[in-house]
């Protein structure tokens, strides 16, 4: 498959979700989307991919597995939290709401050009090429799995309401799910430093794409200035963050 083929069909499932979503102003569906846009990529890559050796399945397991954890955890947050604030000035919107959707699209095309990469270009790896990335990926997975369950665990709790998270991993940093999320895709690339050649190193836009959305746009300053407007006034957050 190509590389256009891909963000057709990245464009085309959430497309479709979006409209169910728009239809039915529900945000129950926009993150279980992200992550089942990534694994039905990974699976349609690793069906067309010329080889399919120990990176290829090594590759679209990861992006699998990452995606399962992901979407498991996400589905079963909205549903018990039932709105995403973050929609409430675009959900009736259908310009403002399908930029989104747009975006996300197109997100997922580009984070995943590494994956098209390593299954695409019919490449072989010995299994010890592997082990770098792998154990980036697994510190990655394992990173934001503790830091989601340890904050989802924390909201939880009636007498944390109004608090901020600064226990477990939350204590290293004030962002360890983002840390985790950056780490998995680095993993994931990581075996192109051995197999790509060239031009072909632009693959590695997707991690890179992914760190700068999360640092610089669309992930740390939304929180950020959203946890100084709550907590900015009092010393405890104030020493926290420093």
């Amino acid at each position: 498959m190509s590389l256009l083929q891909i963000l057709a069909l990245s464009l085309l499932i959430n497309g479709v979700f979006f409209i169910i979503a728009a239809t039915l102003r529900t945000d129950v569906f926009t993150d279980i989307t992200y992550s089942l846009t990534f694994a039905v990529l990974a699976g349609v890559l690793l069906a067309f991919a010329p080889v399919r050796g120990v990176l290829q399945f090594a590759t679209a397991g990861a992006v699998l597995a990452w995606a399962l954890r992901l979407g498991g955890y996400l589905f079963y947050r909205i549903l018990r939290i039932k709105v995403d604030h973050r929609f409430d000035d675009k959900r009736n919107s259908f310009v403002k709401f399908g930029s989104f959707w747009l975006l996300q699209a197109v997100s997922v095309w580009v984070i995943m050009l590494p994956v098209y990469g390593l299954l695409s270009t019919g490449v072989s790896l010995t299994p010890a090429a592997l082990v770098p990335g792998l154990a980036v990926f697994l510190a990655g997975l394992a990173l934001e799995t503790a830091a989601d369950a340890q904050k989802f665990a924390f909201k939880s709790r009636p007498e944390s309401k109004g608090e901020f998270m600064s226990a477990g991993v939350w204590s290293y940093s004030r962002h360890p799910n983002y840390f985790g999320e950056m780490l998995v895709w680095w993993g994931i690339a990581l075996p192109g430093a051995f197999a790509f050649r060239g031009l072909e190193f632009l693959y590695f836009l997707g991690p890179v794409f992914i760190t700068l959305l999360l640092i610089f746009v669309s992930g740390i300053p939304l929180l950020e200035k959203e946890a100084d407007r709550k907590w900015g006034e009092r010393e405890d957050y104030r020493e926290y963050k420093r």
